[in-house]
């Protein structure tokens, strides 16, 4: 059954900057849908280094990326934003009247009177690696390059290959999920936090996680479906190891992706806008964050809240052309709900 959604802006990108769109415009009571490749949202704090502490969000001298999305997803809630995690948009087309109509990769219709496009550094994909025969088991068939329901993993002898936080993270989680776990690593320490990595080492010595350091999965092997991988150590032994899943974990590799496709001004793989209001090349679509390219562009959380804020100004003004706004002040009303 196609999903069909209706809204005032669609967010595409559910990063910091897209999130906090979702609040400037509930202060205009326009109503948000947010779409977003990865599973879940946050974008880039949330899939890459989610322990990292980040220390140029103005009235925190240090917040982790997890907390900060926490908080912006908090910060949110009065205005009930709905989302669409896991799917990209594909394909987009603007109507007589001035509105939008979007479809993302697994059939969702989204109509909507403006598009914000928060996209970071464009959708993300996995960084696959080097390996014959990879893509054979794609599809549900034994290699996957995101976990989305760990209960897809229950009872599995799992290798999950990789030295980042994600790595670790879903090691330390899936232990208690996967019949057995084996993470491989190509080098013999890790780049995550410290913490997990020390989580890590533990469960290896109670014997719940098998690590292989110095070695990387090499072959994977099967029969319509995966039921082996082979690890291939640094210095030239191999072990071949019976597995029903294969995670590899190198990270994501982002890329405009159909957004190139649109029509607007793109400048060296960014959407170029007018910085009154962020609006593109195509009147209705708005560009935020790091997606987007103008002169003296700071790829900057702290200025995508800036440019978050006059875009919705700018949405609201497309939507409502003959409406006049009266900016309020938070601190004198308070926050509305929708």
């Amino acid at each position: 059954m196609t999903n069909s959604i209706s809204t005032d802006i669609c967010i595409i990108g559910a990063g910091p900057v897209g999130l906090f769109a979702v609040f400037e415009a509930g202060l205009l009571k326009l109503r948000c849908h947010v779409v977003d490749a990865l599973p879940q949202v946050g974008g880039q704090l949330s899939e890459i280094y989610p322990k990292k502490p980040i220390y140029d969000i103005p009235g925190f001298p240090e917040v982790l990326a997890g907390d900060l999305v926490n908080n912006l997803m908090r910060q949110i809630e009065p205005f009930h934003p709905t989302f669409t995690l896991g799917e990209r948009v594909e394909e987009f087309s603007k109507l007589d009247d001035g509105s939008f109509h979007l479809t993302t990769t697994d059939g969702t219709q989204i109509s909507c009177k403006a598009v914000a496009i928060a996209g970071g550094l464009g959708s993300f994909e996995p960084r696959k690696p080097a390996i014959e025969d990879l893509t054979t088991f794609e599809g549900g068939k034994g290699v996957y390059y995101m976990v989305r329901d760990p209960e897809t993993f229950r009872d599995q002898r799992l290798v999950i290959a990789g030295g980042g936080d994600s790595a670790l993270d879903w090691t330390i989680f899936l232990a208690n999920v996967a019949k057995e776990v084996t993470l491989v690593h190509r080098g013999t320490t890790f780049r995550g936090a410290a913490d997990s990595a020390e989580k890590v080492q533990k469960l290896h010595e109670a014997g719940k996680v098998k690590l292989v350091l110095s070695s990387n999965v090499t072959h994977v092997h099967g029969n319509g479906r995966l039921n082996a991988v082979t690890i291939t150590a640094n210095g030239g032994d191999t072990e071949q190891l019976e597995a029903d899943s294969f995670i590899p974990l190198f990270g994501l590799t982002p890329k405009l992706g159909p957004i190139g496709e649109w029509g607007l001004g793109i400048n060296e793989n960014a959407v170029e806008v007018n910085t009154e209001d962020y609006s593109t090349s195509v009147p209705g679509i708005f560009a935020i964050g790091d997606i987007n390219t103008y002169p003296g562009k700071l790829k900057l959380i702290l200025c995508g809240f800036h440019e978050a804020a006059l875009m919705c100004q700018g949405a609201f003004k497309y939507i409502y052309p003959d409406k006049k706004y009266t900016l309020k002040y938070t601190t004198v009303n308070g926050v509305p709900t929708l």
